[in-house]
Parts: C-alpha cells; sequence; structure tokens
C-alpha cells in the first residue's frame, strides 16, 4: 500500500544501487518544527517515520530542532553532512528551503505541508479538512452541551482547514451548536492553550479540538483537568491526557516518510513532483475511539464519512 500511495514521488530511475533494504545506505537530514521533538504531535510523527524506517530498512538520519527559527542555517548544517534527502516540516521551512534548492539543484529536499515550485523539492500536503471533520462530526453528536471549541495554533492555511473540517462537522451532526474559535497565534506555548481552554470550558464547551503543536498540549491537560473530553491532532495523544482525549486526527506523516525512504532505498529517485493525502490515500484518519460509545446511529454515520 505504502507503494502505492507514494509512487508519485519517485521518476522511476534507478540508481543502480543493488544493495536493497538489507543496507539502503540512504540517508536523511530532518528539520523539525521550531516546537522540536516531544511534541506529541507533528514533529514526533515525522521522527517515528524515520525511526521505523531506520530499524526497518536500514537507512540513516540526522535532525535539527531550529528553535531559534533559523532554518537555513540548520538545513544548510544537514546538507553539509552530505545526506540524500534533506526534509523540511511544516510552512516555516519553506523560505529556507526553497533558498537552498535553488543553491543547490542536486540535493534533493522533500517539504512537508506546503508546496515548492523548485524541481528538486517534492512536496507532500494533506486534507486536513477531511479529518477534521470526522472529528467535528464526533463532538456534534456527542455534545450534551451543545457547545464546542476548536483551539488553533497559528492563523495560517494549514489551521484553517482543520477549523474548516471541524466546523462542517460539528454542524454536519448538530446544526444548533455552538463553535467557539480561538487562535494562539503560536504553536510553542502549553500556558496560552491552557489558558484558551480554560475560557472555552467557562463558556460550557464540552469538547474541544486543539490544531496547535505544543500549545495543543496544554488544552488536552487542561480539559483533563477540568472534566471535559479533547481530541489529539497529528498523532494519537491519548497519552497525553488519557482521562480526557477521546480520539485524534492522524496526520500520517510517518506514512509518508516512511514510504519514501523505502522507495529510495530501493534505488529510485525523488522526481520534485507534488500530492495531497487525504482519507482515500491514508494520509489523513482517526486514531482509536476510548472514554466514550457511540451508539448505533452514530456509529453508522462515522464509518459512512469515513468511505466504510
Amino acid at each position: 500500500m505504502v507503494l502505492f500511495l507514494f509512487s508519485f514521488l519517485i521518476s522511476g530511475c534507478s540508481s543502480g544501487s543493488a544493495e536493497g533494504t538489507e543496507e539502503s545506505g540512504i540517508s536523511a537530514g530532518l528539520l523539525v518544527t521550531e516546537s522540536g521533538l516531544g511534541d506529541d504531535s507533528f514533529s514526533d510523527s515525522a521522527f517515528q517515520g524515520l525511526e521505523q524506517a531506520r530499524d526497518e530498512l536500514n537507512i540513516t538520519f540526522d535532525y535539527r530542532e531550529p528553535f531559534d527559527q533559523n532554518y537555513e542555517a540548520h538545513a544548510r548544517d544537514l546538507i553539509d553532512q552530505g545526506h540524500d534527502v534533506i526534509i523540511g516540516l511544516g510552512y516555516n521551512s519553506q523560505p529556507a528551503v526553497d533558498q537552498l534548492a535553488a543553491e543547490f539543484p542536486d540535493q534533493d529536499f522533500i517539504l512537508i505541508d506546503a508546496v515548492s515550485d523548485q524541481p528538486n523539492v517534492s512536496s507532500i500536503t494533506f486534507k486536513e479538512d477531511e479529518g477534521s471533520y470526522l472529528i467535528g462530526l464526533i463532538a456534534g453528536m456527542k455534545s450534551k452541551s451543545g457547545v464546542v471549541g476548536f483551539i488553533g495554533g497559528e492563523n495560517i492555511p494549514v489551521v484553517n482547514r482543520f477549523e474548516e473540517g471541524f466546523t462542517k462537522g460539528v454542524l454536519e451532526a448538530s446544526p444548533d451548536a455552538e463553535i467557539l474559535v480561538s487562535y494562539a497565534d503560536t504553536f510553542d506555548n502549553d500556558q496560552k492553550g491552557a489558558s484558551l481552554a480554560a475560557e472555552m470550558i467557562d463558556q460550557n464547551a464540552d469538547y474541544i479540538f486543539p490544531a496547535a503543536g505544543f500549545t495543543g498540549i496544554g488544552v488536552l491537560k487542561e480539559a483533563e483537568k477540568q472534566d471535559i473530553y479533547a481530541f489529539g491532532v497529528d498523532s494519537d495523544q491519548f497519552y497525553t491526557a488519557e482521562e480526557s482525549v477521546v480520539t485524534s486526527m492522524l496526520k500520517n506523516v510517518n506514512v509518508a516518510l516512511y514510504g519514501v525512504m523505502e522507495q529510495l532505498s530501493e534505488g529510485e529517485n525523488l522526481d520534485g513532483s507534488a500530492r495531497t493525502l487525504g482519507l482515500e490515500e491514508n494520509g489523513v484518519g482517526l486514531a482509536p475511539i476510548r472514554l466514550i460509545d457511540l451508539n448505533d446511529q452514530e456509529e453508522k454515520t462515522l464509518q459512512k464519512a469515513m468511505g466504510q
């Protein structure tokens, strides 16, 4: 399945390597978000995909955490190490990736969550609205107060798609629901996330969906503290707040990167194309539903929305 999903990134040319997956010789340089690893979200998902490729395909990789927001310097450092491919996470990495791709035309890059027109940059984006719609359906079907909330990180198109899908799902299930929306203007501040969640809970929100990176961790923990339900994002965040997280909207960055590394380890090359992955392509989905029960009709509604 992975081969099918990610063959769009591959030119079909063989590098002539006969090493296979037993010792691929492939190396990757990963530039995570400015939140760094430990976000239980976007960066960790990418890291997990490369860890799996390391363990199963014998690739090697290194990473940088641009806490100082100097994406170019960290990416340049990875280029200097001689990696086969440099991976930039998030729209904030795009200016550096575009500049360095022009400067190093023989270096392959992958850009996640943004689209580059540089010929040596392969872009992967996701249909966040499709996955968030499922979260919205659950919130709309199960909310007892009729008030639910969405908390975004930065007010940018990729996060707007989370909000749009969530809103659509809530109103599909409960047309009279009240949807509270706040943006933290940062992906890095869990205390800001907790504060915004507390404000929504004071307005009777009983389900909150953050799409806010590390800021969202504060949302989940505040929801647990105040005994309401919440949803994780990007990866399965149940263990972040086990008494609160009903399910998580998965953005399968790990699957995407593993698929690309699998292709590279088999001797094929990136082709600089772009692809957007949704439910059908296993780019987004849901973690297991916990803590609540869906009745038969609710289960049918959700399964239909998932195309099952």
